[in-house]
């Protein structure tokens, strides 16, 4: 017995130890700290699910204490009193709020504690008085929602039901009259400009074929880049001066935007006056001898006496950029009836003549 003494001693002491650390640690977690304490009662007019003697006190979502009571409230089966321990520094005033306030995924009820202005009343204990359904949770909540939906939807069941009778009527009429509505919403969309759009009519310009026996060829490789021209050239639409809405010709456009359209002939001129040496386009040609250079000034009709009057400023550069030769060349021709095909007859006579002249103008300032 001597032998196995010293051992139930120590047993017990490391026991007490242990059991002694463990309360150290549950104290200190539980009251926040060493420091002085005040307790407040705290009043709730309502149930608190889950709330525990121990349960955490925070103060703007500041741990500041901990619950040290309930109790059910002997005067009132509704109401729950509750103690309160929290540090003396915490600035508890009498219009302090008071809830409840649920935590983490599993919802762990804390009382919370937040704002107050007013210096608490003097006495032992200061009583706090939660707000209205301080204790109701979320779930709690849903709940009480679901059932003033479910008022409502009593409460007009009948008018419900007239609105769906007479929103059923609505479609079955709809579904009984689907061809009247297509064919008035066919004609709606006419009326304002909709619907497929109509089919429009492509006008190409000729490039002059009878151009002679060529006397002179040309020198070196000539290119002709893309006539350069104001935004307002840079499209397909036939051009009127002065500038307006002419119905004959809304459905009407050229083979493509004016400037290309116009390369696209005087490359054609010369090909129909020397093709084996016909000048091409920059993109099709490395570095040339010397560069056509055309401005569109007017492409346009004349709409007083009409006239398709065309404009174009030429220049010849050699490969270092300087000028050869210049030249302005105008035209115009008119027509009787301001319609598209009268139009662009008369194009085809103005520009064949320009192109013709600046043919020859051409291979005789490369000679």
């Amino acid at each position: 017995m001597e032998t196995r003494a010293p051992f139930v001693v120590v047993g017990a002491f490391v026991l007490a130890t242990i059991v002694a650390l463990f309360g150290f640690v549950y104290w200190l977690h539980n009251t926040g700290g060493l420091g002085p304490r005040t307790a407040y009662h705290v009043q709730f007019d309502g149930s608190v699910p889950g709330l525990l003697i121990g349960a955490g006190v925070l103060f703007n979502g500041i741990r500041v204490g901990e619950v040290t009571d309930l109790a059910l409230a002997a005067d009132n089966p509704r109401r729950v009193n509750a103690t309160i321990s929290v540090a003396s520094t915490t600035p508890v005033r009498a219009d302090t709020k008071v809830g409840l306030d649920f935590q983490g995924l599993t919802g762990v009820p804390v009382i919370a504690l937040e704002g107050g202005t007013q210096l608490t009343n003097s006495g032992p204990v200061p009583t706090l008085i939660a707000d209205q359904g301080a204790g109701q949770s979320m779930t709690q909540a849903a709940r009480d929602a679901l059932r003033k939906v479910d008022s409502v939807l009593s409460e007009n069941s009948e008018p419900l039901k007239k609105t769906f009778a007479n929103l059923e009527t609505f479609t079955d009429g709809l579904a009984r009259n689907t061809g009247k509505i297509d064919s008035i919403l066919a004609g709606l969309d006419k009326t304002v400009g909709g619907g497929t759009p109509a089919q429009k009519i492509t006008y190409d310009l000729r490039a002059p074929r009878n151009l002679g026996t060529p006397g002179k060829t040309l020198k070196g490789q000539l290119a002709i880049p893309e006539p350069t021209a104001v935004a307002m050239l840079e499209t397909q639409r036939f051009l009127f001066a002065p500038a307006g809405d002419y119905p004959g010709f809304a459905d009407s456009i050229w083979a493509d935007a004016i400037p290309k359209l116009l390369q696209a002939r005087l490359i054609e001129s010369f090909e129909n006056y020397d093709i084996a040496h016909a000048p091409l386009r920059v993109a099709d040609l490395g570095q040339a001898d010397s560069q056509l250079l055309i401005d569109v000034r007017r492409y346009r009709i004349a709409t007083d006496a009409p006239a398709a009057e065309i404009g174009l400023s030429a220049r010849i550069v050699d490969k270092n950029g300087k000028v050869i030769a210049s030249r302005l060349f105008e035209d115009s021709e008119k027509f009787d009836k301001l319609e598209p095909p009268a139009a662009v007859a008369a194009f085809n006579e103005a520009f064949g003549r320009i192109a013709r002249e600046m043919v020859g103008w051409t291979v005789q300032a490369l000679q």
